[in-house]
């Protein structure tokens, strides 16, 4: 089945222009294929240590935590075999793999890049890239269940590289989906986002059968676009014959903002901007919410997923999607108080409109890619960004609850936070928010000055037609 052809690495897909493709219709007969003849994932029950050790550069190393579970949560959770995680390197990718492996089973992490922390033991580390189809195809051999964790283009600049993010997100899919088939792999499950069905217009509550993916045109970033696409790839693969019998089961799940222990793309930034003093206000509507998931909540969300496409519980995830986080909605500038305080900081104090710094986010990605060849322009928010901490969108987690037993933990940002301040310096950060990529002070105070100036002009420029409508 070819989803996406792939020419000179990019993407020449063809997608339907479809703004409920990605729903998941509860009653339709196509999302509870009964499949038969599958090699079965689920097996003897086995007792596992739910300790992981690490290995840094082939060492055993105890500086990391323990993975560690509710039994309550994962009790009924009794599977062996082998499974594949792409982005095995990732910080997601990689607290799953080495859940998945402190149980028992037999894990590959496939990635483009070793994982920082060494190869947890009972994995193996597979360099590849998803976009290479031959090679993908032979890591797939045996696999009894493939978690499609890689993506590209979740924030920051990253957001600004079409044809790369493309090329991962859509091509990539379209990959593993046909991979899966051709191997015999009985079991997908894909980690999309919530950004697929939010295009800047609040949602409170929303849920699996209420809220459809938005049309693909509505999306201003890259990212939330070819997730969406993705979902409908994976949802449509659902049902479709193996290539030695038996079919594909697939379910999706959508987490919200992930944050944890190590975590180095949300907190990183946001600290670096805070010491920079260019995180001093907050915009927006102030009663404005989201949703947050704690990485071992989602840990636990893909395996009760991957439990739910097995014969032993009828397959109830089969060709589902689920909303996932940690059942809490919270205000983006209350929630990261501890953050500012552990700085030395106080919450923002000034409050600006949304469409000024929404203008700004739109001059400031355009001077980013204009300037890009000669200087490298930070980024505080992209567009996408703004729009998703000014405005409310939250999100149900009934149907996984019910489905799939998930019963989130309760966790603490502060003490994310303490762990990343102990391990900051120790760490590299990100490649898109290391200092020494900057454009030097004097360059970006004038692109500052003149992005303000610009967007106060927008910023002018829309009070005065409103005030004449």
């Amino acid at each position: 089945m070819e989803l996406c052809s792939m020419k000179d690495g990019g993407s020449s897909c063809q997608v339907e222009q479809l703004a409920n493709a990605c729903v998941s219709e509860r009653n339709q007969s196509s999302c509870r294929i009964q499949a038969k003849g599958l090699r079965p994932w689920s097996g003897n029950s086995t007792t596992t240590t739910n300790t992981a050790r690490h290995r840094a550069n082939g060492t055993a190393n105890n500086h990391c935590k323990s993975v560690e579970f509710a039994p309550s949560r994962l009790e009924n959770v009794e599977f062996t075999g082998k499974v594949l995680v792409t982005g095995g390197s990732g910080y997601f990718g990689y607290r799953l793999g080495r859940a998945l492996a402190s149980r028992g089973l037999s894990v590959i992490l496939l990635d483009l890049v070793k994982p920082r922390r060494g190869t947890p033991d009972g994995a193996v580390f597979h360099q590849g890239d998803i976009r290479d189809y031959e090679s993908l195809y032979k890591v797939c051999e045996g696999v009894d269940c493939v978690f499609h964790t890689a993506s590209y283009g979740m924030s920051g600049p990253e957001q600004l590289k079409r044809e790369l993010v493309e090329s991962i997100n859509v091509g990539g899919t379209s990959n593993v989906i046909k991979a899966c088939l051709e191997q015999e792999v009985p079991s997908l499950v894909h980690t999309s986002t919530v950004n697929v069905v939010f295009a800047g217009r609040p949602i409170e509550d929303g849920d699996e059968e209420t809220v459809p993916c938005v049309p693909l045109d509505m999306h201003i970033d890259h990212y939330s676009r070819t997730k969406a696409i993705a979902e409908h790839m994976v949802l449509k693969a659902n049902g479709h014959t193996l290539k030695g019998g038996g079919r594909l089961q697939t379910c999706i799940l959508r987490p919200s903002g992930i944050y944890g222990p190590e975590e180095r793309r949300h907190l990183h930034r946001v600290m670096v901007n805070v010491e920079r003093r260019l995180f001093s206000f907050s915009f927006g509507n102030h009663d404005a919410k989201l949703n947050w998931v704690h990485v071992d909540n989602l840990v636990m969300a893909h395996i009760l997923a991957a439990d739910g496409l097995t014969v032993r519980k009828d397959r109830v995830a089969s060709g589902q999607v689920y909303f996932i986080n940690d059942g809490e909605a919270v205000n983006l500038f209350e929630w990261l108080t501890p953050l500012f305080e552990k700085l030395g900081y106080s919450r923002p104090l000034i409050h600006l409109p949304f469409s000024l710094v929404y203008s700004a986010a739109v001059l400031m990605e355009c001077l980013h890619v204009a300037l890009g060849p000669v200087v490298e322009i930070p980024l505080l928010f992209t567009r996408n960004e703004v729009r998703n901490i000014a405005v409310s969108h939250t999100f149900k987690i009934e149907k996984a609850r019910q489905d799939l037993g998930f019963a989130p933990l309760k966790y603490d940002l502060a003490d994310s936070v303490d762990q990343y301040l102990k391990t900051r310096l120790l760490q590299p950060c990100p490649l898109w928010s290391r200092p020494q990529s900057l454009a030097p002070p004097w360059v970006l105070v004038l692109l500052v000055l003149l992005v303000s100036l610009a967007a106060l002009l927008c910023y002018s420029c829309l009070l005065s037609a409103h005030t004449l409508h």
